[in-house]
């Protein structure tokens, strides 16, 4: 083996789509631009994009795999030379790129005693297109003449303002209910979170206007009313969220007009009367790929509630890690929170070679839950089972069947990824877990997932196929113990419908979502825990995302829904099919327009509609390392499902909208560059 001992290597990416009758390839090429020779190594770089596992490889053979994660071995005696360059061609992958955040997002050299090199990873690029690469919210330019007077997102139910004022300095909160009180205290914690140095909330010695907090009886809860006088300015509700989000209203109005005084102004007099059009209003965010730390998660709280959303449904495991501390079973979090070169965990999805990660205690998980309520946001955890399971499946192996033989693979490529349904620890354990979750979410609500378990899961486990042949016969346990080591999602997530895995995912399901009856919770599940239909409706709901058409099936079948279809409300989803656009490409792309007009509920029945809970965004976070590729994503797509989720379709309006959602925070408060 030798290293240099200053190390000046560089790896660039190249994606060659398929042109001209040539197959697409996948080019890396690592650059030796030291003064020494390089020997004894090998590459690991992570995704999103996966090497399959048939894939041909030229220039050097794969050591190891797991999903995104690919560890490329030189040729038995390869040197690298000073200058040099070594390159590998991959002529397979688990699906072609399509956007430039695809290629390996992170890499280093791995050597023979352990130790690792860092390198620093160019983003990939295409020899199709030469744009530069986007990364930052898109900018939406507030115009000088918008379509309306007041900036305000959501739109309200009714607005009639008469004349304008001088822009107040700030505003004073008076409240005498509790309710009133509270939601005072809970928004000047808001703007002081999101616009600190604005001085919206602020004294009458510094020329603060008041704003009176009555409590009425009557509104709906979340329903608000507005009075403006030139001398004060009065906010009625009935309840903490209410005044929230009226005092949210205001504070918008005070925003646009102090940011954009040429295009907006705040009013003198009239009133504003607002009230939701859905119940559910809520996004969803996966900390399993990327880790987000406890800071980022609560300033994601306020900008979901100035966007008045509330549902906040909090996806705390994957395949790829745990993130939760549950204190039965520590090695949830000792083992299934980090990953690393050389732990149970690699360095997956743009990680580090370091150990990196992270979980929430459950005071972190306490101090969430309470900022957010004061909101008037719901949290709701998802615990994903039982596949999506192979970080839990690290920390606690006695949920796999010690005599499973073979293996299957996730649609992502993990193998042998769900939690045995046919062992009594299985429900012993997770049953301890959901009982320390119960306590930590006081909305009683608990997302058990049930998507994407594989077709051929569990076939080669002997007490798995046992209860099957109890289940549902011979001739489908004999069936489903032919799927073992047999790759079926080579094109997407695997229908199982009417197979031996849904069969027995439906008894477990339904076992779990018993026990969580008992305990007063209602259960959540994707669209694929109503396989079997055996779960009980009238306590639980589902989460569609693969279309409208199946979500409106279901409906007709009786279950409560939130519509989340993949190909709109799925915000790690492309805007656009550029390579320049981060993002990723599996359900479509979905440009903010696409997202404000889409109706969530087009072609169902009145009786389909019944069933509708709400609609909700998903962040999935495999392509989020890059912060800045977070708010591209996010911003301004969050705002117009918001605008959705509240404001009746008739009184929609994309022209106005774009024309306001230039005022709205983001997260990070990137822009594109």
């Amino acid at each position: 083996m030798s290293i240099p001992r200053s190390l000046a290597l560089r790896l660039e990416t190249t994606w060659n789509p398929p042109a001209d009758g040539k197959e697409f390839s996948y080019v890396l090429r690592l650059k030796n631009l030291s003064s020494e020779q390089l020997s004894g190594f090998s590459l690991c770089v992570s995704g999103p994009g996966r090497v399959d596992p048939a894939g041909i490889v030229e220039g050097a053979t794969v050591s190891k795999r797991l999903s995104n994660f690919t560890e490329f071995q030189p040729p038995d005696g390869f040197v690298l030379a000073a200058g040099d360059t070594w390159t590998i061609t991959v002529r397979a992958l688990s699906w072609q790129f399509r956007h430039w955040n695809d290629g390996a997002n992170s890499a280093y050299l791995a050597l023979p005693d352990g130790t690792t090199v860092s390198l620093g990873t160019e983003p990939t690029r295409t020899s199709s297109s030469n744009a530069p690469l986007k990364r930052g919210a898109e900018i939406y330019p507030v115009p000088a003449n918008p379509p309306v007077p007041l900036s305000i997102i959501p739109w309200p139910n009714r607005v009639a303002v008469s004349s304008r004022r001088p822009l107040p300095a700030g505003f004073v909160l008076k409240a005498i209910a509790p309710e009133a009180q509270a939601a005072a205290a809970s928004f000047t914690a808001l703007v002081e979170h999101l616009f600190s140095a604005e001085g919206l909330i602020r004294s009458e010695a510094e020329g603060a206007v008041p704003v009176d907090l009555h409590q009425v009886e009557g509104l709906g809860a979340e329903a608000y009313r507005l009075a403006f006088s030139p001398e004060a300015i009065t906010v009625e509700a009935s309840t903490q969220t209410g005044f929230v989000y009226g005092l949210v209203t205001i504070g918008q109005i005070w925003r646009g007009a102090r940011l954009h005084p040429q295009a907006f102004y705040f009013p003198a007099g009239g009133e504003i009367v607002d009230e939701p059009a859905m119940g559910w209003r809520g996004l969803h965010l996966d900390v399993a790929r990327q880790f987000y730390g406890t800071a980022e998660i609560k300033k994601l709280m306020a900008v979901l509630a100035w966007n008045k959303l509330n549902r906040f449904h909090w996806h705390l495991s994957d395949d790829e890690s745990w993130r939760v501390e549950i204190d039965a079973y520590p090695a949830l979090t000792e083992i299934g929170a980090w990953r690393g070169h050389g732990l149970p965990l690699p360095p997956l999805l743009g990680s580090s070679p370091a150990r990196t990660g992270g979980y929430y205690t459950k005071a972190a998980v306490r101090d969430i839950v309470s900022y957010a309520g004061g909101f008037g946001i719901e949290v709701l955890p998802e615990i994903d089972i039982p596949g999506h399971c192979y970080a839990m499946l690290q920390a606690i192996p006695e949920l796999r069947d010690p005599n499973e033989a073979g293996s299957y693979y996730s649609v992502q490529g993990f193998p042998d990824n769900c939690i045995n349904p046919a062992r009594e620890k299985t429900y012993e354990v997770i049953e301890t877990i959901l009982s320390e979750l119960i306590e930590l979410f006081p909305f009683k609500t608990i997302h058990i997932g049930a998507d994407e378990v594989p077709l051929g899961a569990w076939s080669g486990s002997p007490e798995a196929l046992a209860r099957l042949r109890e289940l549902a016969g011979d001739e489908i346990a004999q069936a489903h113990a032919k799927r073992l080591n047999v790759i079926t999602n080579t094109h997407g997530a695997d229908d199982i419908h009417g197979s031996g895995a849904a069969f027995l995912q439906a008894e477990f399901l339904e076992r779990i979502q018993a026990f969580l009856a008992s305990k007063g919770c209602v259960t959540g599940g994707w669209e694929e825990a109503a396989h079997g239909d055996r779960i009980d409706k009238d306590k639980s709901y589902l989460c569609s995302w693969r279309n409208v058409e199946v979500a409106a099936e279901l409906a007709g079948r009786g279950y409560e829904i939130v519509v989340c279809p993949g190909q709109v409300y799925y915000l790690d989803m492309a805007m656009r099919p550029d390579w320049d656009e981060p993002g990723a490409s599996w359900a479509g792309h979905s440009d903010p327009e696409k997202l404000y007009t889409f109706d969530p509920v087009g072609g169902w029945t009145d009786a389909q509609k019944e069933k509708l809970r709400g609609i909700q965004a998903c962040i999935w976070s495999e392509s989020m390392t890059d912060r800045a590729i977070f708010d591209r994503l996010v911003f301004p797509r969050l705002s117009a499902l918001a605008e959705t989720g509240w404001t009746k379709p008739s009184a929609k309006s994309w022209e106005r909208f774009k024309a306001l959602v230039g005022t709205m925070p983001l997260l990070y408060g990137l822009y594109q560059f």
